[in-house]
């Protein structure tokens, strides 16, 4: 049976590899620099604002501290609360196969969870966290394959967060069952293309998987029943279930060089490219072609309104580029979103789809890009893949630059002090504690 199998590697002691462990390591560090650089966002404010009002705890043991903000709400308040602001700045890690995102579910349900238990070892939440990785997954690949719609990562990733709160909230295999059951059930099977057609503060739906994740645990727990998960359960899935322990997909997670929907990401690291091999600037480009997969052709075309907007652009992502260089949080918010020399960069972009990237979605997010400058010459970038994925990972000092960048809001010794968690936490005698006390405290702190 599924279930049993599933139950003994969430609820028993998995024999993570070092390897993942170490990458966990990882992706935990560059998620929560993400969440620190969301929290300013307006999406980020108003869901702390919203879990402080109305998802507060009714005893302390029942509470949780929102991450760089300090105050607290319910246990599934806060993850809802993390998660939702990780989830608006696009930059947090993601699984190709999936075509969605674990970390900024499963990181935020992490750190309100250990809060409750300060003895808590730092590898054993990585072996925690890594194995949450591993469920999300396969609940990810279950749905995608018998359900006709694209679901955003909200639908799949909450049975991630159930199955991580079942082990550190030590549920017995039946009650894990109940939590896996109740959070697919109540799980937000959003759509994710209407997302990308009217880019919103929904982003990819991970906050209520956070919630709805947590909440099913937290009812499991007290006796509430829930219908089997199907993505879990039906023999129809099984195949996507029998390799779990043996083959860690968490190794497999891309790390996001940007604050972009990664369909664009193929583009823009084709005309970063071009731009550097030919000392390309704004002003010599006439029109610039994009051939892409169908999905990316869909997100948004113009000057973006608002930062989900410019998110989920691909015209706006290239041009930033272009004229500023760099794609980072500032590129995405305030006024730069009304440049107007980013604008008539805008307009000399056309964005086409073709099927030879089409056919390699969702394992390949490539892309081709021709520039076409005003002196009548046209350079070309070839097929071009999205990188920071296993084929090509970005450098380490490359994810450290990433985290610095997106952490500018924290005070750099404190912003250092968690980058240096990364290597600490696979060690022995290090706490997850250690590495909470530091993110519990307002920005300005």
């Amino acid at each position: 049976m599924i279930f049993n199998d599933l139950a003994e590697f969430v609820l028993g002691t998995p024999d993570v590899p070092e390897s993942a462990l170490d990458f966990t390591a990882t992706l935990l560090v560059d998620t929560l620099g993400v969440t620190a650089g969301a929290a300013r966002l307006d999406a980020g404010r108003i869901a702390r604002d919203h879990a402080v009002r109305f998802h507060a705890a009714g005893t302390p043991s029942a509470s949780a501290t929102l991450l760089f903000d300090g105050r607290t709400a319910s246990i599934p308040g806060a993850a809802f609360a993390a998660a939702t602001q990780t989830d608006n700045l696009d930059a947090h890690d993601g699984f190709n196969p999936a075509k969605g995102h674990v970390g900024c579910a499963v990181v935020p349900a992490l750190c309100v969870l250990a809060e409750r238990e300060p003895a808590l070892s730092a590898r054993d939440a990585l072996a925690a966290l890594a194995m949450s990785y591993e469920v999300a997954a396969r609940a990810a690949l279950s749905l995608h394959a018998t359900v006709s719609d694209y679901h955003t990562s909200g639908a799949w990733n909450a049975l991630g967060v159930a199955a991580l709160g079942g082990r550190l909230r030590n549920l017995d295999a039946d009650r894990l069952r109940q939590a896996l059951g109740i959070a697919e059930y109540h799980g937000p099977r959003s759509q994710m293309m209407r997302e990308i057609a009217n880019p919103t503060m929904l982003h990819d739906g991970s906050g209520m998987g956070a919630f709805t994740g947590l909440t099913a645990v937290l009812l499991a727990e007290d006796g509430f029943e829930g219908a089997p998960a199907i993505t879990v359960e039906s023999e129809e899935v099984a195949e996507r279930w029998s390799d779990l322990g043996q083959r860690w997909t968490v190794e497999q997670n891309y790390i996001k060089p940007y604050p972009i929907c990664r369909w664009a990401h193929g583009a823009i690291d084709a005309l970063g490219r071009l731009v550097e091999e030919h000392g390309i600037a704004a002003h010599d480009v006439s029109a610039i072609d994009v051939n892409t997969f169908a999905e990316a052709a869909k997100l948004f075309p113009g000057m973006p309104e608002t930062t989900s907007q410019a998110q989920y652009s691909l015209a706006f992502a290239l041009a930033a580029l272009l004229v500023h260089g760099k794609i980072g949080p500032d590129q995405v918010t305030g006024m730069t979103l009304s440049d107007p020399d980013i604008e008539a960069v805008v307009r000399k972009i056309r964005v086409s789809e073709d099927p030879r990237h089409s056919a390699r979605f969702p394992e390949g997010r490539w892309s081709d890009v021709t520039i076409r400058l005003s002196d009548g010459r046209a350079v070309s970038s070839g097929d071009v893949d999205a990188q920071g994925g296993p084929e090509t990972p970005l450098p380490h000092d490359a994810v450290k630059a990433k985290f610095l960048e997106m952490t500018r809001c924290l005070d750099r010794d404190r912003a250092t002090a968690i980058w240096d968690m990364r290597d600490r936490l696979t060690g022995q005698g290090t706490r997850f504690a250690d590495l909470l006390r530091l993110l519990h405290a307002p920005l300005n702190t």
